[in-house]
């Protein structure tokens, strides 16, 4: 029996609910109700968690009650507590660094300036974990300043027109992660990266 661990990242709490910032919470939860399954509080993992059967593989699901730049703890308390393989994780982010809609599969990297990247990276001390970021487009220019308004943007609520896009985005990536036992991860990762919004 193969064994997925997936984590959302986000901030816990009503008010961040729709935020840019919570896309990996909001996957998630799409993906948990696809298959009747609920959230339910583990407080050992620092997260909630959601579980279910697809075949013969286990996905467990998880949405860390730590806040964004902690997010790290709640990473390192679900690979101490499952004892696992740096490759069986799956950490899914927002990217505000990509146009919306766009997806960027990676087996490492840096955190690209993301502070829940960040987090995890320093938790695990390494760069070497799955991570799968989803664009959510830059932030809007400050007026008459040089610089970007980049905190309320990646905390501000998804438009409803950004939520047409998201949410083909969203079934796309519960596509592939469905097939992560079935097909290459090559594979996967291929289609995951030349996945256009715009295609019917």
């Amino acid at each position: 029996m193969k064994e997925i661990y997936l984590i959302g990242l986000g901030n816990p709490g009503k008010k961040y609910f729709n935020n840019r910032h919570n896309i990996g919470f909001l996957l998630l939860e799409n993906f948990s109700k696809k298959y009747n399954s609920h959230f339910l509080l583990k407080d050992k993992l620092k997260s909630s968690c959601s579980e279910f059967q697809i075949n013969n593989s286990t996905f467990r699901l998880f949405l860390p009650n730590t806040f964004m730049n902690k997010s790290g703890d709640a990473v390192r308390a679900i690979v101490d507590w499952y004892k696992i393989n740096l490759d069986q994780i799956f950490i899914i982010v927002d990217d505000k660094d990509l146009p919306l809609g766009k997806i960027r599969f990676r087996k490492k990297g840096s955190s690209g300036g993301h502070n829940g990247l960040k987090s995890v990276i320093e938790q695990l001390q390494t760069q070497n974990f799955n991570r799968i970021r989803i664009g959510i487009g830059s932030p809007p220019l400050i007026k008459g300043k040089n610089n970007f308004n980049t905190i309320s943007h990646v905390l501000g609520n998804i438009s409803p027109e950004e939520k047409l896009i998201l949410d083909k985005v969203y079934l796309r990536i519960i596509k592939s992660l469905e097939q992560l036992n079935t097909k290459k991860e090559e594979y996967i990762i291929n289609e995951l990266n030349s996945f256009d919004r715009d295609q019917p």
